[in-house]
């Protein structure tokens, strides 16, 4: 279960977008973005509108079939002018929102894991432009927070993805006998990832496990996304690192 519901996701959404618009006022959108190789700010930017209006168009039509994704990836043409870069985000954002909010929570559309609904967008939306914003603020050299629930809700969804098959494919194996992994935020909040049965689950609260990752929830969600991070890794380490290298599958092409 998502720990932000539909609105407060849909609102978050909006909000993320002025963060990352005020992280790149007047920034030069040529810039290099490390965490996003061959990328610079203003493809960036472009990206970040993409999924807005992507997103948008499979709400707003309540698409059954899949819809094209050249918004998300054609990154051939984009603003170079910070104004025109933002507001042109910032569009993207203002149509997500409102085609949103007519949609409301529970409608049934097509997801690219199949039939789903307009939660599993809000989600999406929310956490590319949340850590998106993370990668301009990295390569303007800015501070980067997100409130803890944000993060949460940001990590968590790394954590239903990285239950899909695709992770655990043979070579080198990731499931087995004790092979649990235990992530720690300081307040006391913690996941466990159980690699040791059939097919890998997690559930919320703090244990002891063959490895752990202790940080702050920003810290631990961008350690996952392999963005600078400070945690603590012990235990098994090569472990944590096999489990992120094979987990982020779903970011590939």
């Amino acid at each position: 279960m998502a720990v932000l519901d539909f609105d407060r996701g849909r609102t978050e959404i909006g909000a993320q977008t002025e963060l990352l618009a005020a992280t790149v006022a007047e920034a030069d959108l040529t810039a290099a973005v490390p965490s996003c190789p061959g990328w610079n700010l203003g493809q960036l930017l472009r990206h970040v509108g993409g999924v807005h209006r992507w997103v948008e168009t499979v709400v707003a039509k309540r698409s059954s079939d899949p819809v094209d994704d050249d918004l998300v990836n054609d990154l051939s043409v984009y603003e170079l002018d910070p104004t025109a870069a933002i507001a042109w985000v910032r569009e993207g954002a203002d149509r997500l929102l409102h085609a949103l909010h007519d949609a409301g929570p529970g409608l049934r559309v097509w997801t690219p894991a199949g039939p789903g609904s307009t939660e599993f967008w809000v989600r999406h939306a929310l956490h590319e432009t949340a850590l998106h914003r993370a990668d301009a603020a990295e390569t303007l050299h800015r501070p980067f927070e997100l409130t803890a629930d944000v993060a949460a809700d940001c990590f968590e969804e790394w954590l239903d993805n990285a239950r899909s098959p695709e992770a655990y494919l043979p070579d080198p194996p990731l499931l087995g006998p004790g092979r649990t992994l235990a992530f720690h935020v300081p307040d006391g909040h913690g996941w466990l990832v159980d690699l040791t049965g059939p097919e890998p689950t997690w559930r919320r609260g703090r244990a002891t496990a063959a490895a752990s990752v202790t940080g702050a929830i920003t810290d631990l969600l961008l350690f996952v996304y392999n963005r600078p991070h400070r945690v603590e890794i012990t235990g098994d380490e090569r472990l944590v690192h096999l489990w992120r290298e094979r987990t982020a599958f779903w970011l590939e092409g």
